[in-house]
C-alpha cells in the first residue's frame, strides 16, 4: 500500500496519474488458466514532453536500464522509468519523440506505428500498418535502417485491409525478427494464422474461434516459443475476448503448430478488459500487457502485469 501511494504521488507531481484498477471478475481468482495477474494500472497522462499521450499499441522493456518504451499509433515513441518485482514498483514518464527517418527527416505522410521490440543490439524494431514495413530505430525514435520484408508481406495487396497489417514484432535469438499480420493474408482462410521470420521461415497455427479473433501482439518466451495476444472484437456494444496463447514453434503436425491457451478473458463473463494490443517480457515468465485507448474517452490505457506458469 505504501509503495502504491509513493508511486501515485511521484507521477502526480509530473502531471501524470496512475491508478490501481481491477479487470478481474469478482468470482475469479487472480490466477486464471496458466497465468497469475500480479498488478493492474490505469494510465491517465495528458502529455509527455509536450506530445499527447494516447493510443499505446505496444511495449518493449529494457531490464538493465529500467526503461519501458511504448509506441503510439500516430508515430510517437514514449519512454518511462520502470521497475518490477511482484508488483509494478515504479512507472514514471520520461520523454516522448516523434518517429523520424534517417537523419531526423520527417515522414511525408502520417505513419501508423503498431509494434515495438528490442533487437540484439539494443535498438528498437517498429512495425507499421497502412504501408507494411519494419524499421530499426534508435532510442530517440530516429530510423537507422529499413528491414527487408519477405515477399508475402511486402505487397500491401496481400493483406485483408490497410488496418490489418503488421500489428506486432518481436526478436527471437534463433530466428531473428518475427512478425505477424493482424488478420491472415488473403490467400489463407480466416483462422489460418502465420508467424513470419524476416529470413523467410513461417509457422502456421489456428486463431481462436471467436469472431474476428486477430493477432495484436507477440513476444518470445523463455523457452523460445511465442506468446501470442489475440483480440476478438467486432464493435463497442459486442463482447470483447482477450486470449493469451502459446505457440510451440517446434511442435508441428499436419502443417500447424501446436498451440496452448494460457488464459481467456471474455467481457461477457465479467472481465473488464479493453483494447489490448501490446506485450513485453520484463523478467523470466513475467510479462506486461497494454491496451490502446484509441484516443477515445470511453476507453482506457491499462497496464496488466502477469506471470505465466510453465
Amino acid at each position: 500500500m505504501i509503495r502504491t501511494l509513493l508511486l501515485l504521488t511521484w507521477v502526480t507531481l509530473l502531471g501524470a496519474e496512475i491508478y490501481p484498477v481491477d479487470i478481474i471478475p469478482p468470482d475469479v481468482n487472480r490466477s486464471v488458466g496458466k497465468i497469475k495477474i500480479l498488478d493492474q494500472k490505469e494510465l491517465i497522462i495528458p502529455q509527455i514532453s509536450g506530445i499527447g499521450f494516447s493510443e499505446a499499441s505496444d511495449l518493449a522493456y529494457d531490464k538493465k536500464n529500467k526503461r519501458l518504451y511504448m509506441v503510439g499509433d500516430k508515430g510517437v515513441l514514449y519512454s518511462f522509468k520502470a521497475s518490477f518485482s511482484d508488483k509494478i514498483d515504479l512507472l514514471s514518464p520520461l520523454d516522448a519523440h516523434r518517429l523520424t527517418k534517417e537523419g531526423g527527416k520527417k515522414f511525408k505522410k502520417k505513419v501508423d506505428s503498431e509494434g515495438v521490440a528490442f533487437d540484439k543490439k539494443g535498438h528498437l524494431l517498429v512495425s507499421f500498418e497502412g504501408k507494411p514495413k519494419i524499421g530499426t530505430f534508435d532510442l530517440k525514435g530516429q530510423r537507422l535502417t529499413k528491414q527487408k520484408l519477405p515477399n508475402p508481406l511486402s505487397n500491401k495487396k496481400h493483406y485483408r485491409s490497410s488496418n490489418k497489417m503488421l500489428e506486432s514484432v518481436a526478436f527471437h535469438p534463433k530466428h531473428g525478427i518475427l512478425t505477424a499480420s493482424e488478420l491472415p493474408l488473403k490467400k489463407y482462410k480466416r483462422r489460418e494464422q502465420t508467424l513470419y521470420a524476416l529470413s523467410g521461415k513461417q509457422w502456421h497455427f489456428l486463431a481462436e474461434p471467436e469472431k474476428k479473433s486477430a493477432i495484436t501482439a507477440i513476444e518470445v518466451m523463455d523457452d523460445g516459443n511465442v506468446l501470442v495476444l489475440e483480440r476478438a472484437y467486432t464493435k463497442l456494444t459486442e463482447p470483447r475476448t482477450i486470449t493469451l496463447k502459446k505457440v510451440y514453434l517446434d511442435q508441428i503436425s499436419h502443417g500447424l503448430c501446436r498451440t496452448e491457451v494460457l488464459a481467456k478473458m471474455p467481457s461477457d463473463k465479467g472481465w473488464k478488459n479493453d483494447n489490448f494490443e501490446g506485450l513485453t517480457r520484463v523478467s523470466p515468465h513475467r510479462y506486461l500487457m497494454v491496451s490502446d485507448d484509441n484516443a477515445n474517452f470511453f476507453q482506457r490505457t491499462l497496464l496488466i502485469y502477469f506471470e505465466v506458469f510453465e
